[in-house]
């Protein structure tokens, strides 16, 4: 087949597999995963949203349980406590990012979307709200588990002190010592959420966030959901632990007097989430959102590239062995301009492999060419393609794949003027089986199998599916089933 081309790719296909070609192309890979990430939080359905904010509500509170009894009767270095606590303290992100899960203080960074105008304000703050009130729902549930286990009582009373202890001192910041603190808090929390769009494997996920979560917690930054179950344990210790409790530790109920809910929503609360909003939304959302459209140039650099058609690069030469001689002249005359379909489904790089898998299968296509705005091929996408990565994901919901990560970048392709006759054999035969000879004429074989032998096992490796350009533009594609429907129609009696 004379005409038949390769287009050879020369696009920014998948940063995360070729990150170390420019910092600039991971900065871009990386926001471009946190637009997807935010909208899909805005977009998801209330319910979902709501349970899943639920959850992540009480991870958060078993890190903290966790916090609390690590650093519970430790005399070692103050430091290095703290490290041992930040470090217990970061199961519940890791929870909350790959058990799934919807954390307010992450949420934030659907600041990005809203700044790209992919979600409305409305929507945004609704969302913000359900996640909020969802999560104190998780912290309260696993707050009356943890007071009907009694675990106060733990280390004869020493668990249950540390408690009070530690939520009394954040019922101790001044009002803009408690914002900051907040800001300063989710900065590290969305940045190490930030990092996890690097990778696809949890493992590495767990292992990026340890480090930014056990900073603020170590360093007493303030985490709004975090304090929605640790100061109201302390407040509901203080309230109804039994006084007999309190005097086997020596202690009076009178000392932890300021452990109030005015003073937690007044003094802690409102302060630190407005601080927990600017340091994810605004400084790291919003401040890579500012980054990204400070450099539209280098932007549509890496966003916008195009292949380059090599039209003569790799020919698949058909040898000649009579059988299209004798074709009937209704089949050896078609084109492929004939037979194409000339308005075709085509897809965008930037879509979701959902939204992709969707438009494919609303549409019955197996497969569809990926287009960038002027028509030109960047390469094609299957069914089977975004399958298998959902797959890889374990269908998880959130997969922030996008067409452009998934698609095949070297695609053989068709001119309008091509021999359909010549097409069909390529399709559905593989010559080199079905005469396996060397280029002198002679058999490679060791076994002498008959014709039809070989021709039930000379199926190629060829796509069913294939584009159709015309001086470097999509113009159609031609499809097995078309080519069968008119030979169908020649041969009906």
């Amino acid at each position: 087949m004379a005409s038949n081309q390769v287009v050879k790719e020369q696009v920014l296909v998948n940063p995360l597999q070729q990150r170390a070609e420019s910092p600039r192309a991971e900065l871009l890979s990386l926001y471009q995963h946190a637009e997807y990430y935010g909208k899909a939080k805005v977009i998801k359905s209330a319910w979902q949203s709501f349970g899943l904010a639920a959850f992540a509500g009480a991870f958060i509170a078993l890190a903290f349980v966790f916090y609390i009894t690590v650093t519970t009767g430790s005399d070692g270095s103050w430091g290095l406590v703290r490290l041992a606590g930040g470090l217990a303290f970061s199961l519940g992100l890791m929870l909350v990012v790959i058990c799934g899960g919807e954390l307010f203080t992450s949420t934030v960074l659907s600041s990005v979307a809203w700044a790209q105008k992919l979600v409305t304000t409305r929507d945004l703050i609704k969302c913000w709200a359900r996640v909020y009130l969802g999560n104190l729902i998780g912290a309260v549930i696993m707050l009356s588990l943890i007071m009907s286990a009694r675990m106060y009582e733990l280390d004869g009373g020493q668990w249950g002190i540390n408690a009070l202890k530690i939520a009394q001192h954040k019922l101790h910041h001044s009002w803009g010592q408690a914002f900051a603190l907040g800001v300063l808090c989710n900065m590290l929390v969305c940045l190490g959420v930030w990092m996890t769009f690097s990778s696809r494997d949890a493992l590495t996920k767990a292992i990026l966030l340890m480090l930014p979560v056990a900073m603020f917690v170590s360093s007493g930054f303030e985490h709004s959901i975090a304090n929605l179950f640790m100061v109201p344990l302390g407040i509901t210790i203080h309230q109804f632990a039994d006084p007999a409790w309190f005097e086997a530790l020596n202690i009076s109920r009178d000392t932890f007097a300021d452990l109030t809910l005015s003073n937690f929503i007044f003094s802690n609360l409102i302060p630190v989430t407005l601080g927990n909003i600017v340091g994810g939304g605004v400084f790291v959302g919003l401040g890579y959102w500012l980054i990204e459209k400070s450099d539209q140039s280098a932007n549509a650099s890496f966003t916008h590239r195009v292949p380059k058609l090599e039209t003569s690069a790799q020919i698949h030469q058909i040898p000649t062995s009579g059988v299209l001689i004798k074709m009937p002249k209704t089949i050896k005359k078609l084109s492929v301009k004939d037979l194409m379909d000339p308005t075709p489904l085509t897809l965008s790089s930037e879509l979701s492999v959902y939204a992709a898998l969707s438009l494919l299968a609303e549409n019955e296509c197996r497969s569809a060419p990926v287009l960038d705005e002027k028509k030109r091929l960047l390469g094609f996408i299957s069914q089977q393609d975004l399958l298998r990565s959902l797959w890889s994901e374990e269908f998880a919901r959130g997969v922030s794949c996008k067409v452009s990560d998934l698609m095949q970048t070297e695609v053989m392709t068709l001119s309008p003027q091509d021999s359909v006759a010549e097409l069909i054999e390529l399709m559905v035969v593989d010559r080199s089986k079905l005469f396996p000879v060397n280029e002198q004429g002679i058999l490679t074989g060791n076994t002498f199998k008959s014709y039809e032998e070989r021709l039930r096992s000379a199926s190629p490796n060829k796509p069913s599916v294939f584009p159709v350009l015309d001086n470097g533009l999509l113009c159609g594609v031609i499809t097995r089933e078309a080519i069968a429907k008119k030979v169908c129609d020649i041969y009906r009696v």
